[in-house]
């Protein structure tokens, strides 16, 4: 009888009973882990078939939540993820037979060599390890005028003549140097990037990037392409994309990717950071513009164009050509056409739009719309020419 009354298969090879064994791990309510695999199966749905991922992961979901329901009576937790579950399941319109999510993967089982067994240079693996879930990540873009993206989806333009640090933490610190773009304006353009890769001892020598206006080059400073002769060098690599266009730096240790493009007179960065990675700085690290902004004294409104030679409504047809979406990365396109008087800077906000759609974890907050940030949308010479044509229009008739 002791053997048919045991709760797990430990217990029926040791043929002890289960009341010797107060709460054992396997009877105990595992409503938590059917919550984790529920999060992590839709913390980053995108795409065309993100609905129906949706509803897989919901009948996921419902059926861990059977499989421990022996276990979780008195739970209330776990009944409160058996309500949510089904009023999902309407909201979203889902059937509750049908496909479900793939499981998520577990960590290794610990062995006698403990974590230094794992490849401690490859970042996600390391998390996952640590935590049983995937880490989650953060974007930011600085191109243009500058305009600056930060982490938490902030949009700023910026005048910031001079060097400013779009990031300074115990990982990478990331400098930008700007320009003026014409005498009679505020606007100004990166023509510098510096890029630091911190030491990091088990995995990479420190690595320094620059790039200048007209020399994008496809390697660190010191001539080489990864991040140096210890085991995990090969965790930091640079890739040409385009040759003096566009670069793509990874660092597999921290979970980053860089992209550096040169469009025009002007230099852009985007980044696709680890959460963990971005956040590790102190208080004395505090000026970020990746992190806090712009500061205010040094924010532009973009609906104060200066014109030097190319009217606003031209700039809006040739933006509209790579950016049909009137979002910000529009309203920032006009706006460094109509003030540099320089077409390729369309190029500069496409290819910022490029990047965060790669490297935005939530394509749902891909675009940001702000009323009020475009440039006038009638210049006068264009609202003399209307008028006119009017009137001959007019004189026509009669």
């Amino acid at each position: 009888m002791y053997r048919e009354s045991l709760c797990c298969e430990h217990r029926k090879k040791t043929q002890q009973p289960v009341f010797l064994c107060r709460n054992p791990p396997c009877c105990q309510c595992k409503i938590l882990r059917c919550n984790a695999d529920y999060v992590a199966a839709t913390l980053n749905l995108r795409g065309s078939n993100k609905d129906a991922a949706y509803c897989n992961a919901l009948r996921s979901y419902s059926h861990c939540t059977r499989k421990t329901a022996r276990t979780c009576r008195g739970d209330l937790v776990y009944h409160s993820a058996v309500h949510g579950i089904e009023d999902l399941m309407i909201q979203h319109n889902c059937s509750k037979e049908g496909p479900t999510s793939p499981p998520r993967p577990r960590p290794p089982a610990p062995n006698h060599q403990g974590f230094e067994s794992l490849d401690i240079c490859n970042y996600e693996k390391s998390f996952l390890y640590k935590h049983g879930q995937p880490p989650t990540y953060q974007h930011c873009a600085a191109f243009g005028d500058p305009h600056v993206r930060t982490f938490q989806d902030e949009f700023h333009t910026c005048r910031v003549e001079g060097s400013w640090p779009l990031l300074d933490n115990n990982y990478l610190f990331v400098q930008a140097t700007s320009y003026l773009v014409a005498k009679s304006s505020n606007a100004t353009a990166t023509g510098k990037l510096t890029i630091i890769f911190k030491n990091m001892k088990e995995c990479i020598d420190q690595k320094v990037y620059q790039a200048e206006i007209d020399n994008l080059p496809a390697a660190f400073e010191d001539g080489s392409v990864n991040g140096g002769e210890r085991p995990g060098g090969s965790s930091l690599t640079i890739q040409e994309h385009a040759p003096g266009q566009h670069v793509e730096i990874r660092a597999a240790y921290i979970g980053t990717i860089i992209a550096v493009r040169q469009a025009g007179r002007q230099l852009s960065f985007s980044i696709r950071a680890a959460e963990e990675v971005a956040r590790s700085f102190t208080e004395e690290q505090d000026l970020q513009l990746c992190v806090g902004g712009c500061p205010p004294s040094q924010r532009i409104s973009r609906s104060e164009c200066h014109h030097t030679g190319i009217a606003t409504e031209t700039a809006r047809l040739l933006c509209k050509e790579k950016l049909p979406v009137e979002d910000v990365y529009f309203q920032s396109c006009v706006f460094d056409v109509v003030t540099s008087g320089d077409a390729n800077f369309t190029l500069a906000a496409h290819g910022a739009l490029e990047d965060a759609k790669m490297f935005h974890p939530d394509a749902e907050k891909l675009h940001i719309f702000q009323t009020g940030a475009g440039c006038c949308l009638i210049s006068l010479p264009f609202l003399l020419v209307i008028v006119t044509s009017n009137l001959l229009a007019i004189q026509l008739c009669f």
